[in-house]
């Protein structure tokens, strides 16, 4: 089985939390991949300073606007990239940009739930839609394989519901991880042929914006977890739903 060659990859909401983590994992690798493509989706905002500072810092990481649920940012997205590739594919996609809000079967409202739906799903999507040529390229090339890695959650587990669900309903947050999870299998499904690989991956209860601070797992630890998964993949991985130490989740 031919493992993940990386040397060009796209993160998206790379700006704070687990995202960030990741940029500053891969930068810092004994060999660093050519190309990363840090996105975000406003690259001027006070919260996106720190990777502006990291990418003057590191000529491989590149910042690159993307809303990952506006159709003209992604195809926007793909043209600046393709400038920086000069005909390379991307070996790695890391749908990770998503978002959580507190609602109750109670206070759920239809407003919420689609606009939860519409980033968390909708988004990853677009974005595979749209960098799916890159990821072909690069998957039938001499490199062997692509990647798609979706950063998902257990949460989204409709087997493993758990006592969580009376302290974490977060109901909209778990039915679009749910929905997640099968985009996920189909990318698995109807890309294999294509050289690519598709995983869901559950990055543990993490201290970022989303996860709070009780949350028991660090950045670093989750991220650094995730990224010797990330660095092993290969094609009997693809259609699979692990958490951060390789663990097999229930769908």
């Amino acid at each position: 089985m031919t493992e993940l060659k990386l040397r060009t990859l796209l993160i998206t909401g790379s700006n704070r939390g687990i995202g960030f983590e990741f940029v500053q994992k891969f930068v810092n690798m004994q060999n660093p991949p050519q190309k990363i493509f840090a996105t975000c989706r406003d690259p001027d905002a006070q919260q996106s300073q720190e990777l502006k500072k990291l990418s003057e810092k590191h000529p491989n990481v590149t910042v690159i606007q993307l809303d990952t649920t506006d159709p003209v940012s992604v195809k926007a997205s793909v043209a600046e990239v393709e400038k920086h590739l000069n005909g390379q594919g991307l070996d790695l996609l890391i749908n990770n940009a998503g978002i959580l809000t507190q609602n109750t079967l109670e206070t759920q409202t239809p407003k919420d739930m689609m606009h939860v739906y519409n980033v968390n799903v909708v988004g990853p999507m677009l974005v595979t839609q749209a960098y799916y040529p890159l990821l072909k390229r690069s998957g039938i090339d001499s490199s062997g394989k692509s990647s798609i890695v979706t950063i998902s959650s257990v949460l989204g587990s409709i087997q493993d519901l758990s006592s969580l669900l009376t302290r974490l309903p977060v109901i909209s947050y778990r039915c679009s991880k749910a929905a997640l999870n099968m985009l996920s299998r189909c990318h698995a499904e109807c890309y294999k042929q294509d050289g690519i690989i598709s995983i869901a991956l559950h990055p543990g209860w993490v201290q970022t914006d989303m996860g709070g601070d009780e949350a028991p797992l660090s950045k670093e630890t989750s991220v650094g977890g995730m990224m010797k998964i990330i660095t092993s993949l290969n094609e009997k991985h693809s259609g699979t739903f692990v958490d951060w130490e390789g663990k097999t989740i229930p769908w």
